[in-house]
């Protein structure tokens, strides 16, 4: 009977210890690197983190809802908006974490007004990047929007075009490979990171902070309040989250906690 005892002892012992998988999709920069430094914060507190990469935009946000992956970093409020409401799913945010600027950058001229008559310009192709591109635009005096300040105008929506700007809409992934082919591309700081590029100094323009393109941390309704999420949000709130984030990316990236 002793033994049973101590051996029902080890095994409750086991079981109080065992650690929790947590399965989070994310960019490979920076949302991934931000993971990897929470990881052994994250084990002291009872959650074996998994991050997986992905490097599309979709992908993510389907496993998440399929019940594939438990939550995913890489995205903002208005695009997890946009993608609940085009394909019926329930993603919530639990979070805010960073903040990425987007930028617009050219391997031909050092400033937006040297852009030649009938440049070719590149944006991303999903509705709120392209609309956020369109927005920079807008803002820095290249074209006129027939809605100001509507995130989801397109290209059909420019009433003014002074320079004649050509416009192609590619997936957000592929602008730095094609920055060489044309005139200016429109580039999320995550996708400018990857190759290399410094938004702080490589960007001819580039939002302000006061950008309402916050990055989250995303999950499915009936999973918003499970101790591994709520832990994870908590980790990502620390100082020492905020400090690592200020340190590594030197202002491209921007703590929004």
């Amino acid at each position: 009977m002793k033994k049973l005892l101590v051996a029902f002892a080890a095994v409750a012992a086991f079981s109080a210890h065992a650690a929790e998988t947590l399965t989070v999709a994310a960019s490979p920069v920076p949302h991934a690197e931000i993971l990897e430094f929470v990881k052994p914060a994250l084990a002291k507190e009872g959650v074996d983190l998994k991050v997986k990469v992905f490097t599309d935009y979709v992908q993510p946000n389907v496993q998440v809802a399929e019940k594939r992956l438990d939550a995913n970093f890489f995205q903002h409020q208005p695009y997890l908006d946009e993608f609940n409401k085009a394909k019926g799913t329930h993603l919530v945010s639990v979070g805010a974490v960073h903040l990425e600027p987007l930028g617009a950058y050219s391997s031909k001229y050092k400033k937006l007004a040297d852009l030649p008559d009938g440049a070719n310009v590149v944006i991303p192709n999903d509705a709120t990047n392209g609309g956020r591109a369109l927005l920079l635009l807008a803002k820095n005096g290249l074209i006129t929007l027939k809605e100001p300040n509507n995130i989801l105008s397109t290209i059909k929506d420019i009433t003014g075009n002074s320079k004649n700007l050509k416009f192609r809409e590619l997936e957000a992934a592929t602008l730095p490979r094609v920055l060489t082919q044309v005139d200016l591309a429109l580039i999320n700081t995550n996708y400018a990171l990857e190759a290399k590029l410094d938004p702080s100094k490589d960007a001819l323009v580039i939002e302000g902070n006061d950008s309402p393109y916050v990055n989250i941390l995303v999950t499915r309704e009936d999973n918003k309040d499970s101790d591994a999420v709520k832990k994870l949000v908590a980790a990502l709130h620390t100082p020492e989250v905020k400090a690592f984030i200020l340190e590594k990316y030197k202002g491209a990236i921007l703590p929004a906690f």
